[in-house]
C-alpha cells in the first residue's frame, strides 16, 4: 500500500516498543524491509505520548500536525485468539475476519492518503476529541513506575525492577504493552513458556472483552471471530 501512495505527500513512521533493546526488534525490520521509516522505542515515548496500549496502534496525524485519527487498533482483529495454541493454526472463519480487519483498515489508510482532509475516514476536530482517550494521574503512575522498573531492570538490579514492573501493570491492566514487556523482562529473553501462560491466561480472563477494540471505520468487522472461554 505504501509503494502505491508514497508520491501522495503521505509518509508512514512505524515504531517498535521494545524495552529488552534494540537488536531484538532489529531482525523483524530487517526480515520485513519496510520502504518506509522504521524506529525503535527502547523506552516506550511513543506509548507514552499518544496513550498507546497494545500494538499495533496507529495515529493519523495531517500535514499541519494535526491528529485527525488518535491512537486506535491498527487492523487487527480478536479473531487470532481462535487460534489453536498446540499448531498455531486458525479456524477459516476467523481467519476471514482478520483478512477483513487488514484490507479493511488499510483501505481506510490508502484512501485518506489520496483524498487526504476529504477522505470519509478523517475525523473533524469534535470528534477527534471524542475519539481520544487522555492519560489520568493513575496511568501518569503506572508509566512512572514502569520507566522506573526498566531502567533498574537495564542496571542489573532485576528484583526490585520486577516490583516496579508489577505495580505498573497493576496500576494500568489495560496496557498490553506494559504486562507484555514486564513478562518479557522478567524472562530474560524471548517470552518463555511462563511468559506465554500468563499472556493467554490474561487474553481467557477478557471472556467476550475485546483485545482489540474495533477501530471506528465503516466496514470493519465487529464480530469476536471466536467461541468466548466459559
Amino acid at each position: 500500500m505504501y509503494d502505491e501512495v508514497k508520491d501522495e505527500d503521505f509518509i508512514i513512521i512505524a515504531v517498535a516498543e521494545e524495552s529488552r533493546g534494540a537488536e531484538t526488534a532489529r531482525e523483524f525490520i530487517e526480515e520485513a524491509k519496510p520502504a518506509y521509516v522504521s524506529l525503535i522505542d527502547t523506552e516506550h515515548h511513543v506509548a507514552d505520548l499518544y496513550n498507546m496500549v497494545n500494538v499495533p496502534q496507529s495515529v493519523w496525524i495531517n500535514e499541519a500536525g494535526q491528529i485527525v485519527r488518535p491512537a486506535e487498533t491498527a487492523g487487527s482483529h480478536d479473531g487470532w485468539r481462535a487460534m489453536n495454541r498446540e499448531d498455531m493454526s486458525v479456524p477459516d472463519d476467523a481467519a476471514a475476519l482478520i483478512a477483513k480487519a487488514q484490507q479493511t483498515y488499510v483501505g481506510a489508510v490508502r484512501d485518506w492518503a489520496v483524498n487526504g482532509s476529504a477522505s470519509k475516514h478523517v475525523f473533524n476536530s469534535q470528534q477527534a476529541r471524542a475519539h481520544l482517550s487522555l492519560p489520568d494521574a493513575s496511568v501518569a503512575t503506572a508509566n512512572a513506575n514502569f520507566r522506573l522498573g526498566r531502567y533498574l531492570h537495564s542496571v542489573g538490579n532485576t528484583k526490585e525492577a520486577e516490583v516496579f514492573l508489577k505495580t505498573a501493570s497493576d496500576l494500568r491492566p489495560e496496557s498490553w504493552n506494559i504486562f507484555r514487556q514486564a513478562m518479557n523482562l522478567k524472562e530474560l529473553g524471548p517470552m518463555g513458556l511462563a511468559a506465554d501462560e500468563a499472556f493467554f491466561e490474561r487474553v481467557d480472563a477478557l471472556g467476550a472483552g475485546r483485545y482489540y477494540p474495533p477501530p471506528d471505520i465503516e466496514g470493519f468487522p465487529r464480530e469476536l471471530g471466536f467461541k468466548p472461554p466459559a
